[in-house]
């Protein structure tokens, strides 16, 4: 995959995301021509519900990954029409996919399936060029 400038910049937001979020560790990542895939490790505690201890105070809020993926979107898209003189102009989807990672066999799943999404772009359904064949087992 041949970045193109908007590329590189989402690349650059995406690796970015640790400074601005120390809770926040990235795993694996790629950049395909129409969406992005990658995984993103929120360390330390994270509240997942009601409980009997107290709220956590501002101090110590660690942000979800709705927050996370929030900024992503927004500073990239930032740059990319600074770049193109096209403020405002939405670049992203509204949302997302995501999935919770629950065990190294789904995390080395996942990883693969990453990894290998360049090679299936030639099959994928939002590909403008794809090709007529059936997709490889």
């Amino acid at each position: 995959m041949q970045l193109s400038s908007f590329g590189h910049i989402v690349k650059a937001c995406w690796g970015g995301l640790p400074r601005h979020y120390p809770h926040v560790e990235l795993d694996i990542f790629v950049i395909m021509p129409n969406h992005i895939h990658g995984i993103i490790v929120l360390v330390g505690q994270q509240i997942v519900g009601a409980g009997f201890k107290p709220a956590p105070t501002v101090a110590n809020k660690r942000h979800g990954l709705t927050e996370v993926i929030r900024a992503f979107k927004t500073f990239s898209s930032r740059q990319i029409n600074k770049l193109r003189g096209t403020p405002g102009t939405p670049i992203w989807q509204r949302n997302y996919y995501e999935h919770i990672i629950r065990n190294e066999d789904d995390l080395a799943e996942i990883r693969e399936y990453i990894m290998n999404n360049p090679q299936r772009w030639e099959f994928d359904k939002e590909n403008p060029t794809k090709t007529r064949q059936a997709r490889p087992t």
